[in-house]
């Protein structure tokens, strides 16, 4: 089995900044993708920014310049740095895992069970 633990969240002022952390452990033969999506209230779960193990990022257009995603794959581990954030931005933020997992070389999407960021003054 693969889990993602995710870690970082909290309530922040508008302006402020936050880092988000999603560690995955267990049977892994390789991570080939990590990424953040968000789900407020009300609203479907939208894509923030995914990596891929070769280090290609992609942004959704409302984060652009603002947040930035890395992954240390060495501690199967991927962030979220969160600069200048908004009201707009509060949301329940969920780490995804594109792995391959032993046995049998396996290609499975994992999901963390998400962390909340609050955005208020």
């Amino acid at each position: 089995q693969v889990q993602l633990v995710e870690s970082g969240g909290g309530l922040v002022q508008p302006g402020g900044s936050l880092r988000l952390s999603c560690a995955a452990s267990g049977s892994i033969l390789r991570i080939n993708a990590m990424g953040w999506y968000r789900q407020a209230p009300g609203k479907q779960r939208d894509l923030v920014a995914t990596i891929t193990s070769g280090g290609n990022t992609n942004y959704a257009d409302s984060v652009k310049g603002r947040f930035t995603i890395s992954m240390d794959n060495a501690k199967n581990t991927v962030y979220l740095q969160m600069n200048s954030l908004k009201p707009g931005d509060t949301a329940v933020y969920y780490c995804n895992g594109d792995i391959t997992r032993r046995p049998y070389s396996i290609r499975t999407n994992y999901w963390g069970q998400g962390t909340q960021v609050t955005v208020s003054s």
